[in-house]
């Protein structure tokens, strides 16, 4: 368990501000015949614009080949996370992850959010981007991380959809990851309790089909079994006194 002091929140709150921004940025980049590399390429520029650095860019995994090679993981329908940018382009129709990480004055914050790329609404994505607002509101001090699984594993489930077990959510801040990690599942009243000042990244992912994943050949992108669309929402927080501070917040 790590706790932040007030001047590390101060950072991070601005640099979770500043990243944000990026984020809703590329997301409306996101278009039918742009290329992921080119999302990446200005995902890049306005992180530096922002006085930030990427903090996925040359992260290292002990499973992956090599270094993670971009600033922004792009995942396209059946890829969950972690997806390698490169010359496919986007279409209508696609349901494309976002996922971007910014180190800003020494310390990360981690956003993400799924579009519909020729706009609409779709159910997957909507129902992904709830159970990322349900489980935040289980986040205050003395609450278990079981809460928040159970919170976005219920609503996901309600409305049809998988929940990954593989991957999970985690503590931000010092690290791209730190402890605890926060499984998108669980039981009231289980697991790690939260503290005030914890800062912690809360990323549902969910899939149309069976929520069973595996780890692509080039050792970074995750995609369902079943080829199955994936939603993945994410945003930083710090618990508080009374509830938690969404750091990410667009």
């Amino acid at each position: 368990m790590i706790i932040k002091n007030k001047k590390e929140l101060e950072v991070l709150r601005e640099g979770g501000k500043r990243l944000a921004a990026v984020l809703i940025e590329v997301a409306w980049a996101a278009k039918d015949g742009v290329t992921t590399k080119e999302l990446d390429e200005l995902a890049e520029k306005l992180i530096l614009k922002s006085r930030g650095k990427p903090s996925f860019k040359g992260y290292g995994a002990h499973r992956a080949p090599m270094p993670y090679p971009g600033t922004i993981c792009i995942s396209i329908n059946e890829e969950v996370v972690h997806g390698i940018v490169s010359d496919r382009k986007l279409k209508n129709g696609d349901v494309v992850g976002l996922d971007i990480g910014m180190w800003y004055e020494g310390l990360c914050t981690d956003t993400a959010m799924t579009v519909l790329v020729g706009g609409g609404t779709n159910k997957l994505i909507e129902t992904t981007k709830k159970s990322l607002k349900l489980g935040i509101a289980q986040v205050r001090p003395g609450a278990r991380l079981g809460d928040i699984g159970f919170a976005i594993q219920q609503h996901l489930e309600k409305e049809g959809f998988g929940v990954v077990r593989e991957l999970v959510g985690h503590g931000v801040g010092r690290a791209v990851h730190e402890e605890p990690e926060i499984p998108n599942w669980g039981r009231k009243g289980e697991g790690n309790e939260l503290f005030e000042g914890m800062v912690i990244a809360l990323e549902p992912m969910a899939t149309e089909g069976s929520p069973k994943v595996k780890l692509a050949k080039d050792g970074w992108t995750w995609v369902t079994r079943d080829g199955s669309r994936s939603a993945h929402f994410e945003h930083t927080l710090v618990v508080t006194k009374t509830g938690s501070e969404v750091l990410t917040k667009i």
